[in-house]
């Protein structure tokens, strides 16, 4: 039986019946007032819906589709779009125009929809890059190094090497594809003249101790597709006595020549990219026991960029890595079947603005496993503005091919990358060189040192150097023999230029400097 309620006892009752009854109400409003925004925030526009249904239907056939926002309006409208209606099947006129013929790829309701998408949601000028560190204008570790100027022509720098066992550097030029040996005192003697610029050359002791070097030459720095590349052998003597041997030729603007036995027969074989233009591949150079070489198509696609080899999966056959930079980019796993092929793996992918330019396995966070240092920057295709994306980043190797990307730092048009322990503190510091950097407004860009101070935490020292060339190679070794890594940049200081009304003032008569790494001294 319930005992009397009293008289007294009933206001304060009342009082929190109706404290409770106002504290449920407001959580019920709270809950419908988030619920609410909920639902706003993922009602996406039909344009955007529809748009990004499109790119993902004809754009991802070739590579990943572009975000509206990565490019601005006036590049999407005159560049892009333009680029991407023709190789829907579409006719272009007067640039901006369009004709839709039967064979066309694509319908004209379809075009006017992907078209609207990008335009509508692109912003009015390039989105800027907000690097989370500024850049710090000092010389750090390092001391310039540079040779007299060569007034006789324009340095159009290609390839920069160093030898470090002899303490000597060599480099190629576009303008009389000259291959040259530069001195400790940085003064050069042509070794011989080669039939075009090399871009790639490997300094290889053979079995009498006499130099000998492997050399891509790529045929045009042309943007065009005219196979007319190389891979040379030739020996470095003084006074060299024979022609160069040819390993292959008729290659598509090849840059980057790798060697490894890939088929376990004792024989030196080469992995070969042909960047090309519109066509391209990955090839197999296979050595035969007459020392003659097969080219073996692995992969026949243009942007073939950069090998690295290594048994990957630990089953004692030699696989590669390789990395493409034309529409899909990325960077792919190919595995020796062990029967005279290749499989292969996607690891990492990006979208075509991105411009891929090299990249580099190392241990950053010294666990083991090979981590990826990426750049991209390559800006001489159809959006030629500056990206907020392009810089150095640092994929952090999770297992079983897997990769997280755990560091990035925005360099505008960014070349190469090398990371090295510079500093010798026991951790890795990067290099970084950026050709297509912003040479007006911020030429500091174009080399910057990146000193580790703790994991992935690194100081970018700007070392002022931009007014002696513009950096499109680079090259890291000991040059010194002191124990520590020295840096040698190659200038290429004509053409390439994106940025509207900038007249260059660079030296355009050094054809390298060095960077001397002081860390010893």
């Amino acid at each position: 039986m319930l005992a009397p309620t009293s008289n007294a006892s009933f206001p304060n009752q009342m009082r929190a019946f109706l404290l409770l009854l106002f504290f449920s109400c407001l959580l019920v409003w709270i809950s419908l007032g988030c619920q609410s925004d909920n639902d706003t925030s993922t009602a996406k526009d039909p344009i955007i819906t529809e748009g990004e249904r499109l790119a993902q239907q004809y754009c991802s056939n070739c590579h990943l589709p572009v975000a509206p926002d990565a490019l601005d309006k006036e590049t999407w409208h005159k560049r892009v779009l333009p680029a991407m209606a023709l190789k829907l099947g579409l006719e272009v006129w007067q640039k901006t125009n369009y004709y839709f013929p039967p064979t066309a790829s694509i319908k004209q309701t379809d075009w006017i929809k992907l078209q609207n998408y990008y335009e509508s949601l692109a912003p009015e000028k390039p989105i800027k890059a907000s690097p989370s560190v500024p850049l710090v204008n000092d010389w750090s570790i390092f001391k310039l190094h540079k040779p007299a100027e060569i007034k006789s022509e324009v340095s159009t720098t290609t390839m920069v090497t160093f030898d470090s066992a002899s303490r000597q550097i060599y480099t190629s030029n576009e303008t009389s594809a000259g291959l040259y040996r530069w001195s400790t005192d940085l003064k050069p003697t042509l070794v011989r003249t080669l039939p075009s610029p090399a871009v790639q050359a490997r300094v290889l002791p053979n079995g009498n101790g006499a130099q000998r070097a492997l050399l891509t030459c790529i045929g045009t720095m042309l943007a065009v597709d005219q196979p007319k590349g190389e891979i040379l052998e030739l020996t470095l003597a003084r006074t060299p006595e024979s022609a160069p041997v040819v390993l292959a030729s008729q290659l598509p603007r090849p840059i980057d020549t790798t060697p490894g036995d890939f088929n376990k027969d004792g024989l030196t074989d080469y992995i070969v990219c042909g960047f090309g233009h519109e066509a391209g591949g990955l090839y197999w150079l296979r050595q035969r026991p007459d020392h003659q070489f097969e080219k073996v198509i692995i992969k026949e696609i243009a942007g073939a960029t950069q090998v690295i080899p290594g048994d990957f999966n630990n089953d004692g056959w030699l696989d590669f890595m390789a990395l493409f930079a034309h529409a899909d980019e990325g960077i792919w796993l190919f595995t020796n079947d062990q029967k005279g092929s290749f499989s292969e793996q996607n690891l990492l992918r990006f979208p075509p603005v991105y411009g891929s330019t090299s990249f580099q396995l190392v241990d950053f966070n010294k666990d083991g496993k090979l981590d990826i240092l990426y750049t991209c920057g390559d800006n001489s295709d159809y959006s030629r503005i500056l990206k907020r994306f392009h810089g150095v980043y640092i994929f952090t190797n999770q297992g079983n091919f897997r990769y997280k990307q755990t560091w990035f730092y925005p360099v505008n048009g960014c070349t190469k990358a090398i990371a090295k322990d510079f500093d010798l503190d026991g951790d890795l510091d990067i290099a970084s060189i950026a050709f297509f950097g912003d040479l007006k407004n911020n030429p500091a860009e174009t080399f910057i040192y990146f000193e580790q101070n703790k994991p992935l935490a690194f100081t970018p020292h700007a070392v002022p150097i931009s007014s002696y060339g513009r950096w499109i190679c680079m090259d890291a070794n000991d040059w010194d023999h002191d124990g520590d890594t020295d840096i040698v940049l190659g200038n290429f200081s004509m053409g390439f230029l994106n940025e509207v009304k900038f007249t260059p003032t660079w030296n355009g008569y050094l054809p390298l400097v060095v960077l001397e790494n002081t860390t010893r001294k």
